[in-house]
């Protein structure tokens, strides 16, 4: 069971990266990007590309090079063509779908068993030693960290807080004159940017990489977000990425848990639209009730 609840908590952590870029364009930004899934795959599919050619740690920066383009495609089109967000996202993400079958050579899976990743190159550098069987977990935290001090860090800067602005009021920004689209492109490519390095994460955890790794990606960033914004609600930027991470490893968990009661393949979809429901009707129902509770008192 312990090795399952790690396993749970190592698959949380590389998803929270998918969930800290959701909090970055749908939290600060205002934006929904729905080519999230897309970016996960082209992520797992670049990644995957460059470790099959030796360089497994080439393939983080050359997957969230990936990324950025696409967030770049996706935000160029909503702030200089005047397509709306929601249809930008989507179309990115139609795409996507053709552009990662190219990178992955006309594949629909590359598998992973004979390549070196980051995680064995890591695992052999500790092997006998008493971390090697916590080696994916050392490792997998220690990025999770080091992304998110930055994350943080950035958005105190003037540049973040202009991101945190245009979220909040476009136009107000607009009459500060700062470049709004300019602020939207540098938002989309940095989130898009961590979608893509958890799918090349991903890719590299799982020893292969599939067309359909990415599909509904979305569904449970979404959900981890709101999980993490029970733990933490309106309480600063920093609190706000612990809970994005916390709500990550905790709906991998649930997820585990759900495995484990034999439930069918197919039902997995269900449970995941299942804690998303929940996730976002928890807070509505929790204020009910202490709207009733006070009424009660107050009687």
């Amino acid at each position: 069971m312990a090795a399952l609840i790690q396993t749970a908590v190592e698959l949380g952590l590389i998803s929270s990266l998918t969930v800290l870029a959701l909090y970055l364009s749908y939290t600060m930004l205002n934006v929904c990007d729905l080519s999230t899934d897309g970016a996960f795959t082209m992520g797992a599919a670049v990644g995957a590309v460059v470790v099959l050619a030796g360089h497994p740690y080439l393939s983080l920066p050359a997957a969230m090079l990936a990324g950025m383009v696409s967030g770049f495609i996706t935000a160029i089109l909503q702030t200089k063509m005047g397509v709306d967000s929601l249809l930008a996202g989507i179309t990115v993400n139609t795409a996507a779908y053709s552009v990662n079958i190219a990178i992955m050579g006309r594949s629909s899976l590359l598998n992973l068993n004979s390549a070196d990743t980051v995680f064995s190159r890591i695992g052999d550098s500790l092997d006998g030693s008493v971390l090697d069987p916590m080696s994916k977990l050392i490792l997998i935290t220690a990025l999770i960290l080091f992304v998110m001090i930055c994350l943080v860090a950035f958005l105190r800067t003037r540049l973040g807080l202009a991101i945190r602005a245009t979220g909040d009021n476009p136009d107000m920004v607009r009459s500060s004159s700062i470049n709004t689209v300019a602020i939207t492109v540098t938002g989309l490519c940095l989130s898009n940017s961590l979608t893509a390095l958890s799918g090349c994460l991903l890719a590299q955890y799982n020893k292969s990489a599939n067309i359909d790794i990415g599909t509904g990606m979305l569904t449970i960033a979404l959900a981890s977000l709101l999980i993490g914004r029970l733990f933490f609600r309106n309480k600063g930027v920093g609190h706000g990425i612990i809970g994005a991470v916390i709500g990550a490893i905790f709906f991998r968990i649930v997820y585990t848990l759900a495995l484990r009661l034999n439930m069918p393949a197919f039902m997995l979809k269900l449970v995941s639209s299942v804690i998303v429901i929940l996730a976002i009707s928890g807070p509505y129902f929790i204020g009910k009730l202490k709207e009733m509770k006070e009424v009660r008192d107050n009687a």
